[in-house]
């Protein structure tokens, strides 16, 4: 029975992080959906959230402006409450902005679902203040709209440095990326990039102001009968969050965010219902906050295991090699970093695992404290 639960954890773990783009890949290629891109010019809906940005606030406003659009692009400021100066700084900035305030805090969607109302786009952009985009950011999301089973789009993610030069990505943004560009050409994304993804307005509809809106916005688009797919020339620039301890409460409270929303559409785990994407979903998404539990259960049964046999003890020594190995990550050894990073991450949704059983559910967000992100990058202009 011990043996028996121990390779079920083993399974897990492997199948989240490798199993799961292997089979991925394999069915890529047999089946390829592409994406007809064209170039666009509808009416654009911008929505930028905002709580209490005014260090940050003007230059965001100053990225979005100078977005090359062809089309009649629309921006607003949605505010969730704004205490300090953001929104007389984003008022000065009228009629070319839009403020759009909450009466009282409540929560990123909130506010977003209160711009929605007022917003005139067939296509509604959603943008975090601290990214920045490239002057065309806006026409290459937009044109994935030419493909009628598009539903949302979302973008890449790109570090910058403090000089604002495009730097290193890191092992998990980079791995991201690869399994949603394989679920892209597979049938559609399991989730979308919340600084920077776009949905058509029909997508935005059954808004829910109390549910994770990039990750809701995908399975409301999935619902209709569309699809989310990554835009790889669609890209969003941020920096990086110095502080490690503010960077791992981010990740518990987006995954606590995640549960929630998951929780709400348990439904679309019916393989008989919503068919491939049923598995997409309990793969990327459920098999992936299981992780955690598996890591300790396969501890705890190795320990256990170990005393009554060599084979297991051997497997015991690669599991202490590797912890190891990440208390050397955690020192600083560079080549140590990934088993450190996949080591934090994993904890962080341990974490968020004991809040969300307690009752939390991180409705009132909090933006990140990341610097602005202003690149000194201009994306060249290509063909769609």
């Amino acid at each position: 029975m011990i043996d028996a639960l121990f390779w079920v954890a083993v399974v897990v773990v492997v199948y989240a992080y490798a199993g799961y783009p292997c089979v991925l890949a394999a069915v890529a290629h047999v089946r390829q959906r592409q994406v007809r891109r064209a170039p666009a010019s509808c009416p654009v809906s911008f929505i930028i959230t905002a709580h209490n940005e005014a260090s940050r606030i003007s230059a965001k406003i100053a990225n979005t402006i100078a977005q090359d659009y062809p089309g009649p692009l629309e921006i607003l400021v949605a505010s969730d409450c704004s205490t300090d100066d953001t929104d007389e700084i984003v008022r000065s900035y009228a009629p070319r902005v839009r403020l759009v305030r909450t009466g009282e805090r409540r929560g990123k969607e909130a506010a977003q679902q209160l711009a929605i109302g007022v917003a005139g786009g067939e296509v509604i952009v959603f943008s975090d203040v601290a990214t920045a985009l490239a002057p065309d950011g806006v026409s290459r999301i937009a044109a994935n709209f030419a493909d009628s089973t598009v539903g949302c789009v979302s973008s890449v993610d790109r570090f910058v440095d403090a000089d604002g030069r495009i730097s290193g990505e890191g092992a998990y943004v980079r791995y991201e990326m690869f399994l949603r560009a394989l679920e892209t050409r597979v049938n559609s994304l399991v989730g979308l990039s919340g600084s920077f993804f776009a949905a058509r307005r029909l997508v935005c509809v059954n808004w829910a102001a109390d549910r994770q809106s990039d990750f809701n916005t995908l399975l409301n688009a999935v619902q209709l009968g569309l699809r989310g797919v990554l835009d790889p020339l669609s890209i969003g620039y941020y920096r990086q969050i110095s502080d490690s301890r503010a960077e791992f409460q981010r990740k518990v409270r987006t995954v606590i965010r995640g549960m929630v929303v998951l929780r709400a559409n348990a439904r679309m785990l019916n393989p008989l219902r919503h068919g491939l994407f049923a598995w997409q979903l309990a793969s990327h998404k459920l098999c992936r906050w299981l992780v955690p539990v598996a890591l300790v259960l396969a501890l705890v049964t190795n320990v256990a295991l170990a005393a009554h046999s060599s084979w297991y003890a051997s497997l015991l020594g690669i599991q202490v090699g590797f912890y190891c190995a990440v208390a050397g990550g955690w020192a600083g050894v560079r080549a140590l970093r990934i088993p450190f990073y996949f080591v934090v991450a994993n904890l962080a949704i341990l974490v968020a695992w004991f809040r969300y059983a307690r009752g939390e559910r991180m409705t009132v967000w909090k933006p990140s404290e990341r610097p602005p992100a202003l690149p000194q990058v201009c994306a060249h202009k290509g063909t769609f």
